[in-house]
């Protein structure tokens, strides 16, 4: 979890491919720690192509069942079926905005939101962007993308700085 804090969380992501990996991995968290993802990452890497959203909006049912099977992955039905939906709802929004990273941060008006938090207790679970963000991913089709889950995706992908201004990546992704 440190290591993770230290070099990613809250770091800006404009990579579509990253962008949809945390996508998935902060719905494959839903009722989950983190921890228990983050443990997992490889293995969602290794099963999901490396979260190559072209290969995933194609896959069968044969694929599903086999996902189904690998211990190295969140088991859950409804969490498989909404990474291959969200697959090709994410295709989609690249072809209407060109990127995922263009749609996504056009929320946050293209710049990390600086939240300047100054204990983890004052961290929400959701704000006004994030249920407006979620409002229109479902409008879209995607799936598992609720109020607090894309609140988190904010928080990974660094639409919002919500480290604690004692932090030293808050001047880091500051800057």
């Amino acid at each position: 979890m440190h290591d993770y804090h230290d070099r990613e969380w809250g770091v800006p992501v404009h990579d579509d491919r990253l962008l949809f990996e945390f996508l998935i991995l902060e719905g494959a968290q839903a009722g989950l720690s983190w921890a228990t993802i983050l443990k997992r990452r490889e293995g969602y890497r290794k099963a999901f192509d490396n979260f190559d959203f072209n290969k995933i909006s194609r896959y069968n049912e044969e694929k599903r069942k086999e996902l189904m099977n690998d211990a190295g992955i969140i088991r859950n039905r409804l969490k498989i079926e909404a990474s291959v939906i969200n697959a090709k709802k994410f295709i989609e929004v690249k072809k209407e905005f060109g990127s995922f990273n263009n749609y996504l941060w056009g929320f946050a008006n293209n710049k990390p939101i600086d939240n300047k938090i100054k204990s983890f207790k004052e961290i929400k679970a959701s704000t006004p962007l994030s249920d407006k963000l979620s409002k229109d991913l479902k409008k879209r089709g995607f799936k598992f993308v609720g109020s607090t889950i894309v609140y988190a995706l904010m928080q990974a992908v660094g639409m919002v700085n919500d480290h604690e201004v004692s932090c030293f990546k808050h001047k880091e992704v500051k800057r």
